[in-house]
């Protein structure tokens, strides 16, 4: 009886520890972050390297109150358990690339400080660096890697409130891959629907900023014209970029965070 009492303390009061989650999951509000480098988070990444084409990366360790961890915001590890969160928030899941400051914590930060009732926040960590649309297409590693971390991440009760997705530097690359962008962004959108099992799942898709090729300008206009019910748009355009000219900086990726937030809470 005791045990249960705590649990109940414990989940009233809006604080866990990672034993706690090993047995019990307080989430009640899960958020899926996919896409590319940007969402999962280079803000303090630096290259060291001096020749051209090489990289030499490292983060910064810089955390900014807008990033703190905070005991009412969990993330997914790779190992499919629920721990507090805290940055960089897809160490483990974009493990082939230096990871620093993305989106994430600012948004759930952000969420938390204006509606301090909404519960314990789950985070579901998927993007991986360099990644196109048709890397994600269902049936793919990615898509199918996504789907199990969220089924996952809803095993203890907890409401997918949201998909934030920032993807499409990739696909600015050749012109043929611009022009089927919004085909195949539309087709990925639906079958996540689909496959979550919820037709009116919030999306809230980032317009890109920067590109790894010649048509970013097509990529935005496809993703401007993105036709499904319950889609949100944040445009990324304006926000401070790094030396690297691909990168947002770590100032940008909170500035990005809050936006994803103020339209995570606007109503439809």
């Amino acid at each position: 009886m005791l045990p249960y009492l705590l649990l109940l303390l414990l989940a009233h009061a809006g604080w866990v520890t990672t034993a706690d989650l090993e047995n019990y999951s307080l989430v009640k509000n899960i958020f899926i972050l996919a896409g590319q480098s940007n969402i999962s988070g280079r803000g303090g990444v630096i290259n060291h390297s001096l020749r051209p084409g090489f990289v030499n990366e490292s983060w910064d360790g810089v955390i900014p109150r807008e990033c703190q961890s905070n005991p009412s915001i969990l993330r997914l590890s790779g190992g499919l358990k629920w721990v507090e969160a805290h940055e960089p928030l897809h160490k483990d899941i974009d493990v082939n690339n230096t990871c620093g400051i993305g989106p994430g914590m600012p948004f759930a930060n952000t969420v938390l400080k204006k509606d301090p009732s909404i519960g314990v926040i789950g985070l579901v960590p998927c993007a991986v660096g360099g990644t196109s649309i048709t890397e994600w297409a269902p049936g793919g590693f990615l898509y199918k890697n996504m789907i199990k971390r969220t089924k996952a991440a809803t095993r203890g009760g907890g409401k997918i409130r949201a998909l934030l997705w920032f993807q499409g530097e990739s696909d600015a690359k050749t012109l043929e891959d611009a022009k089927m962008y919004k085909v195949r962004l539309e087709r990925f959108f639906k079958h996540v629907r689909h496959d979550l099992e919820l037709p009116n799942l919030t999306v809230i898709q980032v317009g890109i900023a920067t590109a790894l090729g010649p048509y970013m300008e097509l990529v935005r206009e496809a993703q401007r014209e993105i036709n499904i019910g319950n889609l949100k748009y944040v445009d990324a355009k304006g926000l401070q970029i790094g030396p690297d000219y691909t990168h947002l900086t770590t100032a940008a990726q909170i500035q990005l965070g809050q936006m994803l937030a103020d339209a995570f809470l606007r109503p439809n």
